[in-house]
């Protein structure tokens, strides 16, 4: 395995800056005897692993070749394989495993535009739904599962569940708009923090109201940040329009991305 360096995350995204072609493996569901447990992932190029493990061993092997046939067959669409160990895999323990595997083709590196979403729940539902369509790559990351379950499936997302969210803002590109939606402040001064104390995102968006902006603020400030650094972000995020359903919402989100996305450019 070629030398990486960088927390899984942000290998993820450096192959993707770089433009490399690459599968994310990770093992959905592990049952009895298993080399690895439910929630292990790797990083399969064309040159073999490149960081992560399913389990090692022949799980690991079979996985691998799979991954490396769906990069040499240059195929968008992910699959999801349930494997018994003993018949499937050739072991002698009695398990079994489900591997979701995802594509990236690397073909449009850099030209996407990213949008990162903390936070799973009703409008990040509903706004996924609306900018799925739209020419961009979007991230959505939340420690939930089941939330992260719901969200409609696309080439251009991909799903993290995070116990820490805001540990994957350092592996964030660039270029990223940043949205925060998480279930309250508490869920989303922590990546709040991190994305204005070491990073310069051309946009950055909290859900909520005035009155949550100025408490962030005050925390923000709280936690070393500077006090005109602490007030550069979009509170209430979305434009001044529609009422409170998580739709409306979302639209007016999406009309603020977008405004700022071609002020930008």
């Amino acid at each position: 395995m070629p030398e990486t360096t960088g927390t899984f995350y942000e290998q993820l995204t450096a192959l993707e800056q770089e433009g490399t072609a690459f599968v994310l493996v990770i093992l959905a569901d592990a049952l009895g005897s298993t080399p690895q447990d439910t929630g292990a992932k790797m990083l399969v190029t064309a040159d073999g692993l490149h960081t992560g493990t399913v389990g090692g061993g022949k799980v690991e092997a079979k996985a691998l070749t799979v991954a490396r046939e769906m990069l040499a067959d240059a195929t968008s669409t992910p699959r999801l394989v349930n494997w018994a160990l003993k018949t499937d895999v050739g072991m002698t323990c009695g398990g079994s495993v489900k591997l979701y595997f995802e594509p990236h083709d690397g073909a449009d590196a850099g030209a996407k535009w990213p949008i990162w979403i903390f936070g799973a729940g009703h409008v990040a539902q509903a706004l996924v739904s609306v900018l799925v369509p739209l020419d961009c790559r979007l991230t959505v990351v939340d420690p939930r599962r089941e939330w992260l379950d719901k969200l409609p499936r696309g080439r251009n997302i991909r799903y993290l569940e995070a116990a820490e969210p805001a540990d994957l803002v350092p592996a964030m590109p660039d270029r990223a708009f940043l949205v925060c939606l998480g279930k309250g402040h508490a869920a989303d001064r922590p990546v709040l923090q991190r994305a204005l104390a070491e990073r310069s995102f051309p946009f950055v968006g909290v859900i909520g109201s005035d009155s949550k902006a100025k408490i962030l603020q005050k925390e923000l400030v709280a936690g070393g940040l500077p006090a005109k650094r602490a007030k550069e972000f979009h509170c209430p995020v979305g434009l001044p329009f529609g009422g409170n359903d998580p739709r409306e919402i979302a639209l007016s989100i999406a009309a603020q991305l977008l405004a700022e996305r071609d002020r930008l450019r």
